[in-house]
């Protein structure tokens, strides 16, 4: 056998910092362009599949390997019996990397004025520790990728296609939903509405289910995030309201199963031109966050209504992401990437340090 190659962990850590540099410019057009017809509907059927990512990682999953439909880690297909195929390229998304920063702030307390060299009165300084958040590529898997032993219970999702299936989904819908849902003889030509003041969600009688599930999960979309209550202070205009109900229905129902390729996505492409990219990203955010707890709430519901044995399948390494926030302590995003990656060359410095004494103090023993 060989000689395994050196590894240098500054050359390491120098390499994975360009790397998510250039993650966070391709996350920055990706949101741009997601808002176009046929990315938006790529992106809402990726995250239809992977409820728990974050929009960051749906994005680059769907850039990389849009027909993904499982993914996991090496050491996570590994645990499950499965093993990555020779010359699979990995799909890089991103790990949250906590990390430990001294900072330098004025004390808070009376007793702290101390006069300086000019005579006038300041504020003693402390060194504190604060908590701060960067980010790190790392590689999943998609299922496609690997071989080995098969997973269980692939098929869990695929829940609708006869009446009690349908009527457990409704019911579980139902239970979900943060007002009371009725049927109704709507006269206007509406397929259902969400009423502001009295906190209730009519729905067309006599449509087909699909279209009754469809309209339940977009007015519950209203109740949930357009309420009177949600609105005092977030004012939206209707087409954004819009925007955001369609796509989270829209979602909801693709990780059902339910065929809604009748859905049109034109208005989302006009919806967002003009748009800057925070407005961008927190609309992501919200049809994220929202879809997630939808599908979430209704699955406890449909496990308790079918009697179904969970899904044991669950994406712990890359889940449950903290979504990137773009200042924190008064730190910009790519602040924190430069500081946390500063920290790792110091450490890969000073150990190298360390192991060059180590080696010449072992010589001189030797000597």
């Amino acid at each position: 056998m060989g000689k395994k190659p050196y590894f240098d962990p500054k050359e390491a850590a120098l390499k994975q910092k360009a790397e998510m540099k250039e993650i966070i410019k391709k996350l920055e057009k990706g949101v741009e362009d997601v808002f176009t017809s046929e990315n938006f509907k790529n992106f809402l059927n990726t995250m239809a599949r992977f409820p728990h990512y974050s929009y960051n990682n749906s994005i680059l999953i769907m850039l990389q390997k849009p027909d993904a439909t499982l993914v996991q880690s090496y050491t996570g297909w590994k645990k499950m019996g499965r093993y990555v195929k020779k010359n699979e390229k990995g799909i890089r998304i991103i790990a949250p990397a906590p990390f430990k920063y001294e900072k330098e702030v004025e004390k808070t307390d009376d007793n702290s004025m101390v006069i300086n060299q000019d005579g006038d009165l300041v504020r003693e300084k402390e060194t504190i520790t604060i908590k701060l958040m960067a980010y790190k590529p790392v590689s999943t898997f998609d299922i496609s990728q690997t071989e080995g032993k098969p997973v269980p219970q692939l098929d869990v999702k695929e829940l609708i296609g006869t009446v009690e299936d349908y009527k457990n989904l409704f019911k579980a819908i139902k239970l979900v939903s943060p007002v009371p849902i009725e049927f109704e003889d709507i006269k206007t030509g509406s397929k259902g509405y969400f009423h502001t003041t009295e906190n209730r969600i009519a729905i067309k009688t006599d449509m087909s289910e699909v279209q009754t599930v469809k309209t339940a999960i977009h007015e519950m979309t209203h109740a949930t995030l357009h309420n009177l209550d949600a609105q005092k202070d977030n004012k939206q205009s209707r087409n954004s309201m819009e925007v955001e109900a369609e796509s989270i229905a829209y979602t909801v129902c693709q990780h059902y199963g339910i065929d809604t390729s009748d859905y049109s996505f034109s208005y989302v492409a006009s919806w967002s031109q003009g748009k800057e990219l925070p407005e961008l990203k927190e609309s992501l955010q919200t049809i994220q966050a929202t879809a997630s707890y939808l599908i979430t709430k209704i699955d406890e519901q449909m496990q308790e209504l079918t009697k179904e044995k969970p899904f044991d399948f669950f994406v712990s390494e890359f889940g449950e992401f903290e979504e990137i926030d773009d200042n924190q302590h008064g730190f910009t995003l790519m602040q924190r990437i430069n500081m946390y990656y500063s920290q790792l060359i110091k450490n890969a410095d000073k150990d190298k340090a360390n192991t060059q004494n180590i080696d010449n103090t072992k010589n001189e023993l030797e000597l």
